[in-house]
């Protein structure tokens, strides 16, 4: 089993997978973020290539489109020919068709599997993935994603299927951080304890779990990363582009952008995505 790409996923993804009994080898293009992984039992290679050579599985935890085709390039030749590779990485739309031309160009087998889920999930193997691809390939790397995740959606037989789910899911994790962020600042404005609105919805039909994560990390000011704010609006950027070429207004993500854009330049693009927050104070807005 190979990982390449050791970041904030890619790293958890690791670990829960060595945990789970799986050998893993592990490449990052940053080494140090993959020398940690050593420790914990992983073979650290030198080079995607070497990485993918004895590989059964082979897991793409990568930033964006152009990453995933530079790893593909260098190492998809030395993979062997029955190895199956899951694209983890979230690259849009577009982004996915581009991979999957290139797999077919040098012959691999692809599904995807995206990842819903932050830091912490990643690590525990608490992961939801959604997963796409033929039904017989997934089953081959289903003991991959049962170590990662707590459950596995297949969003269909496409490989694409997995992507929109993932982008459709994102759309809602944006919605809600900025949303949560809101209701915290205008209680905080008009002289109320901020708790006291997650209070308010504790257990109500409008609660959930993800506003009171985010809204605690923001009024204690936690903001180490668990999902980077500027990886979310990477991510935004591609819903945007896959809503705008189906048809689907933008009114709402175009808003989320900007918002998510006021926090990453007051400083919090490498922030946790509880960051929004500061969108709504005078910190967020003073670079308007």
């Amino acid at each position: 089993m190979t990982v390449l790409g050791t970041g904030t996923m890619g790293a958890g993804v690791a670990k829960s997978l060595l945990r789970d009994g799986h050998q893993v080898t592990v490449w990052n293009r940053s080494a140090d973020k993959a020398r940690p992984l050593g420790d914990d039992g992983a073979t650290v290679a030198t080079d995607a290539a070497a990485a993918v050579t004895d590989a059964e599985v082979v897991m793409l935890t990568l930033f964006d489109t152009d990453a995933v085709v530079d790893v593909l390039e260098a190492a998809a030749g030395d993979a062997p020919a029955d190895a199956v590779w899951v694209q983890a990485s979230t690259v849009g739309v577009a982004g996915t068709e581009t991979v999957v031309r290139l797999a077919e160009q040098y012959g691999i087998t692809l599904v995807e599997a995206m990842m819903l889920g932050t830091k912490a999930p990643a690590e525990q193997g608490k992961l939801t993935m959604l997963a796409a691809g033929p039904s017989d390939v997934l089953d081959r790397v289903e003991p991959v994603l049962d170590a990662v995740g707590a459950k596995t959606v297949r969003a269909g037989e496409r490989v694409g299927d997995g992507t929109a789910l993932k982008l459709a899911a994102n759309a809602w994790i944006a919605s809600i951080t900025a949303a949560t962020g809101q209701s915290l600042a205008i209680a905080r404005a008009l002289g109320l304890d901020p708790q006291l609105f997650l209070d308010a919805i504790d257990g109500t039909a409008s609660d959930s779990p993800y506003a009171h994560t985010k809204g605690a990390a923001m009024i204690g000011g936690d903001l180490a990363p668990q999902f980077a704010l500027d990886g979310l609006r990477k991510d935004i950027g591609l819903i945007g582009e896959a809503a705008r070429s189906a048809g689907v207004s933008t009114t709402l993500l175009d808003a989320l952008d900007g918002v998510y854009g006021r926090a990453s330049a007051a400083g919090h693009g490498g922030d946790d995505i509880a960051a929004v927050g500061t969108a709504f104070t005078d910190e967020g807005t003073s670079t308007d």
